[in-house]
């Protein structure tokens, strides 16, 4: 049996789910920010989001009606994001590029001397720009979304060792990009 987590918004929820328009309008502006910046991370792309975003409020009012309280509101709104997110990214065909055989990965280059990047937010972003689909998915979820891999491999249909590998991967082309940067800045 599951356990109802309190919710702080519990009040503009409820008055949601009787169709108050002022509510679900405020339960909008509580969500939307993180909402979008989820939906920009997995879409790569300003519009998309955007319509991911509205996409995903507009089912999330649609349902409201089977939310129960067993998670807060904003894991549940973000389950939906990332939901429409894959299916429209399945939609397109993109190239989602997952590896069972990872034997031809594994050159390694752990030597991290001289590495000495400007780690931040905007930095990681750019070196995300070079990862494959597939792999900017799983290291996105993981790293940014704080899914675990069980959740990933669930969400995406894959093994959770491909997940993991996959993650491995993408940190290690990220790690060289974020080097690449600092020695084109220096």
């Amino acid at each position: 049996m599951a356990v109802a987590v309190p919710d702080i918004h519990k009040d503009i929820i409820e008055k949601s789910k009787s169709g108050d328009s002022a509510a679900q309008y405020r339960l909008y502006s509580l969500y939307a920010k993180a909402m979008f910046n989820i939906a920009f991370r997995m879409m790569n792309n300003r519009e998309e989001a955007e319509d991911m975003l509205q996409e995903s409020f507009a089912d999330a009012f649609a349902r409201l009606g089977s939310f129960r309280y067993e998670s807060g509101f904003g894991s549940w709104m973000k389950r939906i994001v990332i939901n429409h997110c894959l299916n429209e990214i399945k939609k397109r065909k993109a190239d989602l590029q997952f590896f069972e055989d990872m034997s031809q990965f594994d050159h390694h280059h752990d030597d991290d001397s001289g590495y000495e990047t400007g780690l931040n937010v905007e930095n990681v972003r750019k070196a995300m720009e070079y990862l494959p689909n597939g792999s900017k998915m799983i290291f996105s979820l993981y790293l940014l979304e704080g899914y675990d891999h069980v959740e990933i491999s669930q969400i995406l249909k894959i093994s959770e060792s491909n997940s993991k590998s996959q993650y491995m991967r993408a940190k290690q082309k990220v790690k060289e990009v974020l080097k690449q940067m600092s020695h084109e800045t220096r």
